[in-house]
């Protein structure tokens, strides 16, 4: 039996999946990640995306992070792609009971997904750091240098957790939940190399891990089913 066969009858028999993803779920709506060789490297910016993403950097030089911010994060036009699609049916269908991303682009919810639980935030949401009115990224995209608010004039902050920035707790807290109450788990489209959410499959006590992803990750030989693939392609076997 090839694992795509095996994935089908996995899905088949259970009815409490989750599916944990992060960026090469959204390579595939051609939304760039960072940190793989063709990512964001190529570019026209005197320091590294993991220093213009981070909590400090964004204090220090915030004219500059929106710079590279509304360039290489506002993915606007992406749309959701095979694996957004098949979710969000597996959801519909009673099977799936929540997806764990550790995307900030809002393409599971695009694509009809109920239960999202952003570990590390949305660009969708943005808020006013003075007064906490709330902005969508649209605003943000087609503002200058600092957005600021149109109420009180305070700066606006993206809605996501940068470099140095802890987990929401209760998102964490949920997503513990779902993990742990699984029957199936299917990760994809992650290195696991990201901490603390990629801890998060620690909580798992089922036996049918699924691990789905293009290239190897530290968490292979721990997986009851290995598929290396696109997960898109995969997915939509199912």
């Amino acid at each position: 039996m090839d694992g795509i066969e095996t994935l089908k009858q996995w899905v088949m028999d259970s009815d409490n999946i989750v599916f944990f993803g992060g960026a090469g779920v959204s390579t595939e709506s051609g939304i760039p990640d960072f940190r793989s060789v063709d990512g964001l490297y190529n570019q026209k910016y005197d320091y590294p995306p993991e220093t213009i993403l981070s909590h400090s950097f964004y204090m220090r030089k915030k004219e500059e992070f929106y710079r590279f911010y509304r360039d290489k994060m506002l993915c606007l036009d992406a749309k959701p792609n095979a694996a957004h699609k098949k979710l969000a049916e597996l959801e519909a269908a009673g099977k799936l009971k929540a997806v764990v991303t550790q995307n900030i682009d809002g393409l599971h919810q695009a694509a009809g997904s109920k239960k999202v639980l952003e570990l590390h935030g949305s660009v969708h949401r943005n808020y006013c750091q003075s007064c906490g009115k709330l902005f969508d990224a649209e605003y943000i995209l087609k503002s200058s240098g600092i957005p600021t608010c149109d109420e009180c004039g305070g700066s606006i902050k993206p809605d996501v957790v940068l470099y140095e920035e802890g987990l929401d707790q209760q998102t964490l807290e949920d997503a513990v939940y779902y993990i742990s109450h699984a029957d199936m788990l299917i990760i994809g489209g992650t290195s696991l190399a990201v901490y603390p959410a990629a801890g998060l499959i620690d909580y798992y006590r089922g036996n049918k891990l699924v691990l789905i992803n293009k290239s190897t990750t530290p968490l292979d030989s721990r997986a009851d089913l290995l598929i290396q693939g696109s997960i898109g392609a995969v997915l939509s076997e199912v």
